[in-house]
């Protein structure tokens, strides 16, 4: 908890390295602690003094350098990014939603802008430049240490961590407590000394690493590069303590426990993390509650940072832990899913789903990260997520099955008549289950052919004529979220040809000549998908043995 001095020395500049004006000091540490451990991850934002003046940060390395070189980002580059304007609140903008990205059962975060690939080189596995690894310089990873997971989790998500520029450490123990702002006093993260950022807190723990460059009143300058470039953000800012410098071949790196917080991380620029002491963030609630499959109940809590592209992958981690750390990893199993997303001054968005077959955990930890993807990356303006609960239960043995076929008792109906269709469901034991599910033909409907379709809900989904919508408010977001047709539940529509139009989300069948030619004419700017096939009746079959994946259909005549 006391830093300790090193000495550089200045080898020269590299105009416009970083950015555009945006210069890189090239130094050379020396010292017993810089020879044991060279440029580590965790020192990002170690302030550099010439004659008793802040320089700047150590905040690049070569990597596999067999000297410890490193590159110094100018104090003045880290202040001038952050300059503090009068704030400019830019309203969202309406995006298209794919209805397809919404009944996925899986979910990936998108760093595809990151900047760093690797943490070794800074290039893919793949990129033709690992001939020249370790000959540029790459930004210092930033060790995040993860408390409260097990390291199969781990493993499932260090990728997409790594392709973000960050080390990911695996500690020992439980995860932080949940605990009010601490005050700050004259003492309170000064140049040199550790810093931590949380992603989460409670009882599972996601916290990066670095060091603080400059002090100023309640201002922090640290790490000297970029952390997730998130722009301005909300982040937990705590001090911290450091175990060991951990040496290492590939990349050393510090082990640093979270100490109480004391401010928020408000921006994050290409050349500096900025943050306010005194300042709370703003974090998630996330309650989680295990019926395990021998019957015992476990109960995970924690607090997530809020970040449109980080909060469902947080999200994403405590549920995929919690079900690892409790069930089976192989072999086939049943989660079964049920809680909420809750929004401020909104219904909330119900998750009811089920999980069968040997990647059932993995499927089911994706079920609330989603949707909750899908509202931030809305952001529309007022909109306050509040919280997430959910109740996983789950079961060994797996309970997938396929739809087979489906007959009717008759070929031709009158409107107004009941037509008993039967389902024939075979599960992977080569079981038959037989469902019989009445449907009555409306008594409006004109003779003519009639569709029967029975399929999973992704399968209808597939033949609707709406691929994606733009909604307009959250609540309309929220409404079609809580309309999907499940992908573990079975649905009987009955359709037929018709003249119609879909309007944003909404499907208007059977419209009169006139509004179809307003809709198709020179004039009208979009906003409008002509239909040919209408649903007529639309029923949601109950849960039944079997999680039925698959779509069949067959066509009856309607007879006056």
């Amino acid at each position: 908890n006391k830093s300790e001095e090193f000495n550089v020395e200045i080898l020269g500049v590299i105009p416009n390295w970083i950015g555009p004006k945006q210069d890189m000091i090239i130094g050379k540490l020396s010292g017993a602690n810089a020879e044991r451990t060279s440029v580590f991850a965790g020192m990002s934002g170690s302030p550099v003094f010439i004659d008793g003046r802040l320089v700047g940060a150590i905040s690049y390395s070569f990597p596999f350098a067999k000297e410890p070189m490193c590159g110094i980002t100018p104090f003045e580059q880290m202040t001038s990014v952050v300059e503090q304007a009068a704030a400019i609140r830019v309203s969202s903008v309406p995006a298209a939603v794919s209805y397809s990205e919404l009944l996925l059962n899986t979910w990936k975060p998108d760093f595809s802008d990151a900047g760093v690939t690797t943490i070794a080189s800074g290039f893919s596995q793949s990129s033709r430049l690992m001939a020249v690894a370790g000959q540029t310089f790459a930004p210092i990873s930033t060790p995040v240490t993860f408390s409260g997971i097990s390291q199969r989790t781990l493993d499932m998500f260090a990728p997409e961590l790594t392709r973000a520029g960050i080390l990911p450490v695996a500690a020992a123990g439980g995860g932080s407590a949940i605990t009010a702002l601490k005050p700050y006093n004259e003492t309170t993260l000064l140049g040199g000394d550790s810093i931590v950022v949380h992603l989460a807190r409670g009882d599972i723990q996601i916290a990066a690493a670095g060091t603080v460059t400059h002090r100023d009143g309640d201002k922090i300058y640290a790490f000297g590069h970029p952390f997730f470039r998130l722009g301005s953000t909300n982040l937990p800012m705590s001090e911290s303590h450091v175990v060991t410098v951990v040496p290492n071949a590939n990349n050393s790196f510090k082990l640093a426990v979270p100490d109480a917080t004391v401010g928020s991380m408000t921006q994050d620029r290409s050349t500096v993390i900025y943050g306010k002491l005194g300042q709370a963030p703003r974090m998630l609630p996330v309650r989680i509650k295990l019926t395990t499959s021998r019957g015992r109940t476990e109960e995970v809590n924690f607090e997530a940072a809020f970040d449109q592209i980080l909060t469902p992958l947080i999200v994403n981690v405590g549920v995929a832990d919690t079900l690892q750390a409790n069930e089976r990893g192989i072999g086939l199993s049943t989660i079964h899913v049920d809680g909420e997303i809750k929004v401020k001054g909104e219904d909330p968005i119900r998750i009811n789903r089920r999980f069968s077959g040997a990647q059932a955990s993995a499927f089911a930890s994706f079920s609330a990260a989603i949707p909750l993807a899908a509202l931030l990356k809305a952001d529309f303006d007022g909109m306050e997520i509040s919280g997430i609960n959910l109740h996983l239960k789950a079961t060994d043995g797996g309970k997938s099955a396929v739809l087979d076929r489906i007959a009717v008792d008759k070929i031709r109906a009158r409107a107004g008549e009941t037509v008993e269709v039967s389902v024939f469901e075979r599960g992977e034991s080569g079981k038959i289950v037989v469902r019989k599910v009445p449907v009555t033909i409306p008594a409006d409907t004109a003779p003519g052919g009639v569709s029967i379709v029975v399929g999973d809900g992704g399968s209808i989904h597939q033949n609707q004529p709406v691929l994606q919508f733009t909604p307009k408010t959250a609540a309309e977001l929220i409404a079609t979220i809580n309309r999907l047709k499940r992908s573990d539940r079975l649905y009987v529509q009955l359709t037929r040809a018709s003249n119609g139009a879909v309007v944003g989300a909404s499907e208007m069948p059977n419209l009169p000549p006139s509004a179809l030619a307003t809709m198709n004419s020179d004039r009208t700017a979009g906003g409008a998908k002509p239909t040919v096939q209408t649903v007529i009746v639309d029923l949601a079959l109950p849960p039944g043995e079997f999680i039925v994946s698959g779509s069949q259909s067959l066509t009856i005549e309607v007879v006056r």
